[in-house]
């Protein structure tokens, strides 16, 4: 089998490893979107309603973007 663009030729991090960083990624993915979330729907009183919907919305669906960016970079340079 040929190995794809990008894959590190056996590279093997092990599954508790594996199992580890993803629960870890997981907790702070989680933190970061729905505590930053809830922060501007609870504390951005100067905005309406909707906006903070809006405004909160956009930082979650930022926030999942760029973890999944950094997932990435991470399996690029063989660090998960």
């Amino acid at each position: 089998m040929s190995q794809g663009a990008g894959e590190v030729h056996g590279a093997s991090i092990g599954w508790l490893r594996a199992v580890l960083t993803g629960v870890i990624v997981l907790v702070i993915g989680l933190a970061a979107s729905v505590g930053v979330a809830n922060l501007i729907l609870t504390k951005a009183t100067g905005l309406s309603r909707s906006v903070r919907e809006y405004v909160a919305s956009v930082v979650f669906l930022a926030v999942v973007f760029l973890l999944a960016w950094a997932l990435r970079r991470l399996q690029a340079h063989g660090l998960i």
